[in-house]
């Protein structure tokens, strides 16, 4: 990988990200651990959008990607031994949301683009767009930038991240330039209707059933503001559910009505620690609270990790939740 002539922590504009990735070439984009829609369809679309213009662009595996995802990446993905002159990261707010396989490349990230506030990742230039909804409408505004032009191909996969990311535009971080890039999205093409349904209106039984054992096992504390949910390794085993089959699952404990604070605690293997997920209502900070755990996110939406058992995750949790409420 080459250097980059130019100050760590530079921020770019859209066009300015747009002129670097005219003048250089040879690019490595990674994607975050347990990859989302987000992550996954913004490095797909960002990978397609180079080649159309010339470029040589691939993507790292990432280990963690799911077969619900991976349909949108795997023809990016770059062979063992490709050595990127530079390296981008997307939809990755820090050094410790990389993949295992991607900590080699700590320190050597040319460019990070993003839309999460807290970004903290070691890179040497970064596009934030803390207003967007989604990285997936960065990457649309870049590839605009780039080439003018949306392909069907890229739309899709820019569909699938502005999508996920908004729970199919009905999450609170919704806003009117969501749903216009949404638009123009499927004007370029984009299959909404395939991928709504793929993504929003199918359940496999092994969701229904590691739904039915969160809602039957939901607690309610602060007088209801906060839905606490569990999924222990022996719920999944028991349910039979599969890493997709718990996509976008901490939704479920902020639908309860009355709940501010819809907080979901995952038992992980084989890292032996807790994935915390958090999502608030306005008038609560999803990102403050994960912050005190050293996690982040955005206002509505945030997350941590804690190398603790769920009792005791869930007993720091209320702790830490008497300063909100």
């Amino acid at each position: 990988m080459r250097g980059i002539a130019i100050d760590m922590g530079k921020t770019l504009t859209i066009e300015e990200v747009s002129d670097w990735l005219k003048t250089n070439d040879n690019f490595l984009i990674l994607t975050h651990r347990r990859p989302d829609g987000d992550t996954v369809g913004s490095a797909g679309a960002l990978a397609q959008g180079l080649r159309e213009i010339g470029k040589t662009a691939f993507v790292l595996n990432n280990p963690e990607i799911t077969p619900r995802y991976s349909r949108f990446i795997e023809e990016y993905l770059a062979a063992d031994g490709y050595k990127p002159e530079y390296v981008i990261a997307i939809d990755t707010a820090s050094d410790n949301l990389l993949p295992k396989n991607g900590d080699k490349f700590i320190g050597a990230v040319s460019l990070c683009i993003d839309h999460h506030p807290s970004n903290s990742l070691s890179s040497e230039m970064t596009c934030i767009d803390s207003g967007a909804a989604s990285c997936g409408e960065v990457i649309y505004e870049v590839l605009i930038a780039l080439s003018g032009n949306i392909s069907p191909v890229s739309a899709e996969r820019l569909y699938v991240a502005v999508s996920t990311d908004t729970g199919c535009f009905v999450y609170a971080n919704t806003n009117a330039k969501t749903l216009r890039v949404a638009s123009l999205l499927v004007e370029a093409g984009a299959p909404n209707r395939k991928i709504n349904r793929m993504l929003f209106r199918t359940k496999t039984r092994g969701r229904i059933r590691i739904e039915s054992m969160i809602t039957s096992g939901l607690e309610f504390h602060f007088d209801g503001k906060v839905a606490i949910a569990a999924i222990t390794i022996e719920m999944m085993k028991s349910a039979n559910a599969e890493e997709d089959d718990v996509d976008d699952i901490a939704s479920v404990s902020g639908m309860v009505e009355g709940v501010q604070a819809g907080i979901t605690i995952r038992e992980m293997i084989p890292e032996k620690d807790c994935k915390v997920s958090v999502r608030t209502s306005p008038q609560i900070s999803a990102q403050a609270i994960c912050e005190r755990f050293g996690g982040g996110g955005h206002s509505m939406a945030g997350g941590f990790s804690l190398e603790k058992p769920v009792n005791e995750v869930k007993k720091a949790l209320l702790e830490v939740l008497k300063d909100f409420f």
